[in-house]
């Protein structure tokens, strides 16, 4: 955990990033992050890489049964599945629920409008972001009213369901968490969620969150990290796969490919993604980091390493990182 002068406290996550590493690799990932003590994990759910030299993006939910077969503990979490084009909303309600029962109780579903990356695939095009919300907000009631149990006809603007009945609930459902980037999320999220996701350290986002209805339910952010004992190689690592990130959401929600992307962030310079990725051997940056997000009202952080050095990151963790994020 990690404690602020202030003393508050937030729980430090690992990202399987489905993205960067090959479906059997995600596995013994998140079996390295159990063993060094991170305390929950959450997996990235893409169609597409966000660049092509990223490589790779297995299908989630096959990993995530398998996370759970694999691992004892370690909670579990979507980060984030859109419900709206690629999915059915009614299919995410079982997939939910079956990963819940395969991991004991210990996953939470992450839910977010989406990205064109993803979502364009199936050939129903690439909505409005007005639109995209209201498929979200009926999506969340059709997940929610399944996961209630008994049948479930529903007839909405985006969405129809039919006598659907989830045979295999748990004993508890999945919590829901929505991602927000604005107002009109964060009302979503207020008034329908267990817990709100947002992938940059903005207090604002916790206050409207909060003005919904969402006041003292958890919040949970997401840092990237290149780390590694050479700087200069992180810095070139996190320049060639996270270049992306140097987007910002309008864009990121909105460009097709990965090919796009790679035309978008061409001009992107190593040192524009230095300043929004820690990168290198010491753990200062990314306690600053982590300590922005609980500034602004998180208490979980999930950190993203870039790249393959994900068993020697886990190590470190173990060894240095959490100590420092704990204060000592």
């Amino acid at each position: 955990m990690f404690c602020d002068e202030e003393g508050s406290v937030a729980q430090i996550g690992y990202t399987m990033m489905c993205e960067q590493r090959s479906p059997k690799d995600l596995v013994g990932d998140i079996i390295n992050a159990e063993r060094a003590g991170f305390e929950f994990s959450v997996i990235s759910d893409h169609f597409h890489p966000w660049l092509e030299a990223q490589g790779h993006s297995g299908y989630a939910w096959a990993v995530l049964g398998a996370a759970a077969q694999a691992t004892e503990s370690i909670p579990l979490m979507t980060y984030v599945t859109c419900p709206t084009l690629r999915y059915h909303p009614a299919i995410v309600a079982q997939k939910a629920a079956t990963v819940s029962i395969l991991s004991d109780g210990r996953f939470t579903l992450g839910l977010g409008a989406g990205e064109n990356l993803n979502e364009h695939v199936v050939g129903y095009g690439w909505p409005a972001a007005d639109v995209r919300h209201a498929m979200l907000e009926e999506a969340v009631d059709i997940i929610k009213e399944l996961f209630s149990g008994g049948y479930v006809t529903y007839h909405g603007q985006h969405y129809d369901v039919e006598d659907a009945k989830l045979f295999d609930l748990p004993d508890q459902p999945p919590q829901i968490g929505i991602a927000v980037s604005g107002r009109e999320s964060c009302q979503l999220a207020g008034e329908e969620a267990d817990m709100i996701i947002a992938t940059e350290p903005q207090g604002e986002l916790i206050q409207m969150f909060s003005e919904f209805g969402g006041s003292g339910k958890p919040a949970v952010g997401q840092l990237p990290v290149c780390w590694g004992g050479d700087e200069a190689e992180c810095r070139r690592l996190a320049r060639e796969q996270f270049s992306w990130a140097a987007a910002g959401w309008k864009v990121m929600a909105e460009l097709p490919n990965p090919v796009n992307f790679a035309a978008h962030t061409q001009f992107v310079r190593e040192e524009d993604v230095a300043q929004l990725i820690p990168c290198g051997p010491g753990v200062e940056g990314i306690v600053e980091g982590v300590k922005q997000f609980v500034d602004a009202g998180f208490d979980r952080v999930a950190l993203v390493q870039v790249g393959d050095r994900q068993k020697e990151f886990c190590d470190f963790y173990e060894s240095e990182l959490g100590a420092a994020l704990r204060g000592l």
